[in-house]
C-alpha cells in the first residue's frame, strides 16, 4: 500500500465512526492496522511519511492520529509538533524505542499518549478509546451550544428552551448536545448510538427513538409535528435551528 489511499472515502459526509490516521512507513503495519482497527469499528486512512500525513490531516480531518516516531522524511516527534500546532487533534506516538527522553519530549509537544512496538491490538485500541473519551470530555467542558431557542451549558449540564429551564436525563442531554453541535446536518442513527451507548450492544434501536420522543416533548411546541428535532427517514435525525 502506498500513498494516502484511504480505507474509507474522504469527503465531507457525516461519519458514523471515528476516523483514525495511521502514519507509519512500514506497509505491513499500515495494512495490519487498517484491518484490525476497521474490525474494531474505526474508519482508517493511512500515510507513509510526513508529507502524506500533513495532506491527510488537512484533507480528512481525523479524530485521532497514530504516529510512528521513525519516518523517512521527518522525525515523528517534529511532525507531532506540526500537527498539534495546526489542529487540536489527539496524537498517540508509536515507537520501537524505549528511550525515556523520546517519550517525555513527545508528551511535552502535545502527544496524548504513546505505545511501544510490538503491541497488542487490544491494548492499542483501549488506549485510543481512552484518549478519545478524554477528548470528548474536554470539549464538553469548554462549550456552550445553542440553536432554535435551545441552550445547553455543557460544563454545568444546564439546559433551557426560550429561557425556561429543561429537565433532561443524562442521555437526553448528551443526545441533544450531539444534534445541536451539528445543527442543520444529518446525524445518522449509527453515530447517535456509537456516541451515546459506546461499547454496549444496542441492537434494539428503540432506545434511541424513545429518547428522541422524550426530547421532543420537552422542546417542541407540537411534538407530533416537530420543527426542530426532525427525522430523516432511513438515515437519522437533524436539528433545524
Amino acid at each position: 500500500m502506498s500513498g494516502t489511499t484511504p480505507a474509507v472515502a474522504s469527503d465531507t459526509r457525516s461519519r458514523s465512526h471515528e476516523l483514525v490516521l495511521v502514519v507509519d512507513d512500514e506497509e505491513s503495519y499500515r495494512d495490519a492496522l487498517t484491518i484490525g482497527l476497521s474490525q474494531e469499528g474505526f474508519d482508517v486512512v493511512v500515510a507513509a511519511d510526513g508529507a502524506e500525513a500533513r495532506a491527510a490531516v488537512r484533507r480528512d480531518r481525523p479524530d485521532l492520529v497514530l504516529l510512528d516516531v521513525m519516518l523517512p522524511d521527518i522525525s515523528g516527534i517534529e511532525l507531532c509538533r506540526e500537527i498539534r500546532a495546526e489542529r487540536d487533534v489527539p496524537v498517540i506516538m508509536v515507537t520501537a524505542r524505549d528511550g525515556e527522553v523520546d517519550v517525555v519530549l513527545a508528551l511535552e509537544l502535545g502527544a496524548a499518549d504513546y505505545v511501544a512496538k510490538p503491541y497488542r491490538l487490544r491494548e492499542l485500541v483501549a488506549r485510543m478509546r481512552a484518549v478519545l473519551r478524554r477528548r470528548r470530555d474536554t470539549l464538553l467542558d469548554d462549550q456552550v451550544v445553542s440553536a432554535g431557542g435551545v441552550r445547553l451549558d455543557l460544563a454545568r449540564h444546564d439546559a433551557s428552551v426560550d429561557g425556561s429551564l429543561l429537565e433532561l436525563s443524562r442521555k437526553e442531554f448528551e443526545l441533544l448536545a450531539l444534534l445541536i453541535s451539528k445543527a442543520g446536518q444529518v446525524v445518522t442513527r449509527e453515530e447517535c448510538i456509537d456516541t451515546l451507548w459506546w461499547g454496549q450492544d444496542l441492537a434494539d434501536t428503540r432506545t434511541l427513538d424513545t429518547h428522541v420522543k422524550r426530547i421532543r416533548r420537552k422542546i417542541e411546541k407540537d411534538p407530533a409535528s416537530p420543527v426542530h428535532l426532525v427525522t430523516v427517514r432511513g438515515i437519522g435525525f437533524r436539528f433545524d435551528p
